[in-house]
């Protein structure tokens, strides 16, 4: 409810804030910014929506029938999940057995990564503003992480992507980001439940011609809730005592096996 007041005071402004702007922008809220890890989790539903500050140029343009308003924006929005170092193998058959042979190593991989825009994103992007800004999948995992940025190292990073898109960790929504009026846009992506805690960054580009216009920046925080978050300190925080009580669990698990067995026998 919060971030949809602050949209809605947004829009009320947009008039005067495009009389007084002097380059189109882009405005973005959440339905939640932040998601709890319980034992129950099995993924979470994200709204991302916002609005188009159109410069009063353009709103001139739009409405003089006559007037040629120019090409379109489109939207494009990133969810990136924390960085994290990855080791990439290599299997070949030796000897008649398959076996890891060789491998690379990226030193800052994002964890989970979706894409959703409002038309293929090779149409509305051109390559120089994809490598500026690091927008596609390719760009996230830039092969010059592994090794020199030699064919080889293309190899390893085209394998990882593959791997993570055939997972859903790397999700590419062409076509999910829907413009209202040419003002407001929205989009809705579904977070796996295998999320690593941590800082989910969201990014969202308006885009023109095949160049960045404006962008704006937000985050998605993922932390464990609960009893797992209990556990998760102390495993990391007291790990003695955690050690214990994982001894303590177990010979009370293998005990209480034992008891009820011999019930079972003797009845």
């Amino acid at each position: 409810m919060r971030a949809l007041a602050v949209l809605l005071l947004t829009l009320a402004a947009l008039p005067l804030m495009a009389a007084r702007g002097t380059a189109s922008e882009i405005v973005g809220a959440l339905s939640q910014n932040r998601v709890s890890l319980t034992a129950n989790f099995s993924g979470s539903e994200i709204l991302i929506f916002g609005a188009i500050r159109r410069t009063a140029e353009e709103l001139a343009a739009e409405e003089n029938a006559e007037a040629s308003g120019g090409e379109d924006y489109d939207v494009i929005i990133v969810i990136e999940g924390p960085r994290q170092r990855v080791d990439i193998w290599r299997m070949d058959r030796v000897a008649g057995i398959w076996m890891n042979v060789e491998s690379q190593s990226m030193a800052s991989v994002p964890s989970f990564y979706a894409i959703a825009t409002t038309a293929p994103l090779a149409d509305i992007l051109s390559l120089e503003a994809d490598g500026q800004y690091h927008i596609s999948p390719r760009e996230a995992i830039r092969a010059e992480q592994v090794g020199d940025g030699s064919p080889q190292a293309l190899l390893f990073s085209e394998a990882l992507l593959r791997i993570r898109e055939d997972a859903a960790q790397y999700l590419s929504l062409e076509r999910f980001v829907h413009v209202d009026q040419g003002v407001l846009f929205r989009t809705n992506v579904r977070l796996p439940a295998n999320l690593t805690e941590g800082a989910y960054t969201t990014r969202m580009y308006l885009v023109q011609g095949g160049e960045v216009v404006s962008q704006y920046r937000t985050a998605i925080f993922v932390r464990k809730d609960g009893l797992e978050r209990w556990l998760h300190e102390l495993a990391y925080d007291q790990p003695f005592l955690y050690g214990l009580l994982a001894l303590a669990i177990a010979v009370l698990a293998g005990w209480g096996a034992s008891a009820l067995f011999r019930l079972i026998r003797n009845s």
